[in-house]
């Protein structure tokens, strides 16, 4: 088992992978090595071969092993073999043609649009320091589509209340202007007068803890999920299904596809393009519910 030993350093060393993930590669790797030894009495890792490793794909799908558990043991496979024939041990790499069982599109998530307005225009939210700071994150989500990471580093200098414009540095620090509904404005500066009064000299940041600290991830995450869970039943109450309902809102009320994409700052048109699945699973439900012989 050097092999393995000397594969380990190298996700450790040279990779530096986190102990998680090299926990989960040795996972992995042990349950093949238990497969192999189970069909042959002196099995050893670097002997195997693509039927080999294709009747373990098979019996790991027979046994009810979800298709993403089961790329991620084939990616661990690639990544060990790979390595092998980098250090001369292999000259071949048996999972070169082993397919990856397809996975089902797990669609996005979003809250209707009837819970948003519940939530935004009911009362919900406290008038101290802590209640307009909620309802400024909350809207701030909904109203631009941007990223937690995106929302917790906007700076006053990003902010343009009169333009209603915000930068953000998405990922690849690339920036794009968004901008915002009116009545976010008017939010943002009722938060603002609260928050300069209790702390006139705090950071740039637009978004303080009620310390006066800059609030993190962890803390806005919290804000959404608590204010979420009084409108909507959905599973997932996070920053990012925010994210999913303004984009899908917009596709629903006749948005160009290529626009969204430029307010998300995706990169390419292609992870735009689910929130059209998410829109016509919709226009299906309302078929089936509203055709009288649907």
């Amino acid at each position: 088992m050097l092999n393995l030993e000397l594969f380990f350093s190298y996700l450790k060393y040279e990779k530096r992978y986190s102990t998680h993930t090299i926990t989960a590669y040795e996972n992995d790797l042990g349950q093949f090595v238990l497969f192999g030894k189970q069909l042959v009495e002196d099995f050893h890792v670097e002997q195997a071969d693509y039927h080999l490793i294709r009747e373990w794909v098979v019996s790991l799908m027979n046994n009810g092993t979800k298709a993403r558990s089961v790329n991620r043991k084939i990616s661990t496979l690639k990544t060990f073999y790979k390595f092998l024939q980098r250090e001369g041990v292999i000259d071949k790499n048996p999972t070169e043609h082993v397919i990856m069982p397809k996975m089902a599109k797990k669609l996005p998530e979003f809250v209707q649009e009837k819970e948003i307005n519940w939530l935004l225009d009911g009362k919900f939210f406290t008038d101290d320091f802590e209640g307009r700071r909620d309802r400024a994150v909350i809207s701030l989500f909904y109203g631009t589509g941007i990223r937690l990471s995106e929302l917790v580093d906007i700076r006053f200098t990003d902010l343009n209340l009169n333009e209603k414009l915000v930068k953000v540095s998405g990922k690849r620090n690339k920036e794009r202007l968004v901008p915002f509904p009116t009545e976010i404005s008017e939010t943002l500066r009722s938060y603002i007068l609260v928050r300069n009064e209790l702390f006139p000299d705090s950071l740039n940041y637009l978004f303080l803890t009620g310390k006066g600290e800059p609030a993190y991830n962890k803390l806005i995450y919290r804000i959404v999920k608590r204010q979420l869970s009084l409108v909507t039943t959905i599973d997932q109450r996070s920053p990012h299904i925010l994210r999913h309902s303004y984009a899908t809102h917009l596709l629903n009320r006749g948005a160009d596809l290529n626009a969204i994409k430029e307010l998300l700052g995706h990169a390419n048109l292609a992870a735009t393009q689910v929130y059209t699945h998410t829109s016509f699973e919709q226009l299906k439900k309302v078929y089936k519910q509203a055709h009288p012989r649907a």
